[in-house]
């Protein structure tokens, strides 16, 4: 049995490598002992407001160090982090907070005015932490460096395996809803993806294992990694940071607040970046940009650092990727997951050989099956939906969503989360998307993935999203939201003629709106919501 928690983990790692650098952002650079401690007088400081074990904690935060050492510290009290999208607003809010019962707030400044407004509202916080950015300050929160400064390292202490972990949904199909794991669980699946590099050591099971591992992970050179997307979203903190700090890495946090790609390659040079973390194209069609200006200036980037560059979370098309791979010889790690079942299907490719948009490898773990729960073989011509094996093991305070969506194939624990694929004839599987967002439009299903990559590859399309609009005849009708940078735009007609070469007729969209920039969430995932309101404000009829 696994006897390791994260923080256990990580203070291991923390004596083992006290004076490497933890986490860099800007002019600011923590070791490893710098976090451990910061991390331990965060702890201190909650258990002295309350907090005990299985009590939450909120961080309504952009990426910063702030949000790395509240997360750490709530580790370390045996309590547990509660990811808050920063992009929430008074309801949203007040609904996240309230259903995971967070006692603690931490928030930026620059968020204070949302804060002020629901405070009254926020019933169960009894601390108020505030992390200054140069917004205004929120009367009666306690700054994150007093806090830190007011009290002592909270001393180390036995926790079990069997700590609950919590990640919440971004809600793209309802309110989130919070994901539970055991961490020892998770722990363990993240350490035994670092069995695939090889190592001369086992992965660890206990704190004695760490140092070992972390001398064999080291002699094939430190992890440094890039977590484009925020922090607040699995892809950042699962691929971005968990298991780089496990590994005694480096996480190298962007400034800007939104993204900048030129930031990304700036920073690769700099700090000998070996991993970038993204979510598909809308990241990484603007990196592919920043090498091409910056090549017919006559200045192109030094990557020989990178070693890899992982999607998670949106597609990542063929020639995306191939733009990338002309320009390094870092593998190109596409993965298709979940926040309930990790990841269950990859897709590799590098400088020698390319791979096809939305083409997946599974997991062994992983099967499609239909909807009456048979697995389908390789070669099946019906769509599936993807069951994977996982560690979680349901949705916090949500039995009857839990029981439709974590189920039992064969004695082992599935979770179904609505994506829809094929299984072609080699055993892997191409995506077709999210069967909630299926548009039935007379009688065919339209999978909106595949309409919108087909329209991305248009020389003026820099991204699009398709919604479902009713209509009296069809039940639904296909239409599409165009983002286009472009001086001239094209027009919907346009598109439409092009697409007849690439899609059947009945997935060519009736309605096509061009805009400047197709919105998407910070995480780069798709916001149908807002796509739904362009369609409805332009083709209400």
């Amino acid at each position: 049995m696994m006897s390791l928690d994260f923080a256990t983990a990580w203070e291991a790692v923390s004596d083992a490598t006290p004076e490497a650098t933890a986490i860099v952002q800007g002019a600011r650079r923590m070791t490893y002992g710098e976090y451990d401690d910061a991390a331990a007088r965060f702890a201190a400081a909650i258990a002295a407001h309350g907090l005990e074990v299985g009590s939450t904690v909120g961080l309504y935060l952009h990426n910063c160090p702030e949000y790395l050492i509240a997360h750490y510290g709530a580790f370390k009290n045996r309590s547990i982090p509660i990811n808050v999208n920063y992009r929430y607003l008074d309801d949203e809010l007040v609904y996240l907070v309230d259903n995971s019962e967070s006692q603690v707030l931490v928030f930026n400044s620059s968020l204070s005015d949302c804060v002020r407004r629901v405070r009254d509202r926020l019933t169960n916080v009894k601390l108020f932490v505030e992390v200054d950015d140069g917004g205004e300050h929120l009367e009666g929160s306690i700054a994150f460096e007093s806090l830190i400064a007011d009290y002592e390292p909270q001393e180390r202490q036995v926790r079990a395996h069997d700590d609950l972990y919590m990640l919440y949904t971004g809600g793209t199909t309802g309110m989130p809803k919070g994901v539970m794991y055991k961490q020892g669980d998770f722990v363990l699946r993240l350490f035994a993806n670092f069995a695939l590099l090889g190592l001369d050591v086992p992965t660890p099971t206990d704190r004695e294992g760490i140092a070992p591992f972390i001398a064999a992970v080291s002699e094939r050179g430190v992890e440094v990694s890039i977590p484009c997307c925020p922090l607040m979203h699995g892809t950042g903190m699962w691929v971005g940071v968990m298991p780089v700090h496990l590994a005694g890495g480096a996480v190298v946090l962007l400034e800007s607040r939104h993204f900048d790609a030129h930031e990304v390659w700036r920073l690769t040079e700099q700090e000998g970046v070996t991993r970038i973390v993204v979510v598909g194209d809308p990241f990484a069609r603007p990196m592919v940009r920043a090498l091409e200006e910056r090549e017919s200036d006559g200045r192109p980037y030094v990557l020989s650092s990178v070693r890899s560059i992982v999607s998670a979370g949106a597609i990542w098309s063929a020639e995306v990727k191939d733009g990338l791979r002309a320009r390094m010889s870092a593998s190109l790690v596409d993965a298709l997951g979940s926040t309930e079942g990790g990841t269950y299907a990859l897709s590799s490719a590098d400088s020698g050989h390319g791979a096809a948009t939305a083409k997946f490898t599974l997991a062994p773990d992983t099967k499609v099956i239909s909807e009456d729960r048979r697995v389908l073989k390789p070669g099946a011509s019906e769509p599936g939906l993807l069951a994977s094996s996982t560690n979680a093991f349901g949705y916090y305070k949500d039995p009857e969503k839990s029981a439709r969506t974590f189920i039992e194939i064969d004695g082992r624990s599935y979770v179904i989360t609505g994506d829809w694929a094929t299984v072609d004839a080699d055993g892997t599987v191409t995506l077709l998307g999210r069967g909630s967002n299926c548009i039935n439009t007379g009688g065919e299903k339209v999978y909106p993935e595949e309409v919108e990559e087909a329209i991305k590859r248009h020389e003026l399309v820099d991204d699009c999203l398709v919604v479902g609009m009713p209509d009296e005849r069809f039940g639904q009708r296909v239409v599409a939201v165009v983002g286009s940078s472009a001086e001239v735009k094209p027009t919907g007609d346009e598109l439409c003629t092009w697409l007849r070469d690439h899609l059947s007729h009945f997935k060519i969209p009736k309605a096509v709106v061009v805009l400047d920039v197709v919105r998407r969430a910070p995480n780069g995932k798709a916001d149908y919501r807002w796509a739904q309101q362009m369609a409805e404000e332009n083709f209400a009829h």
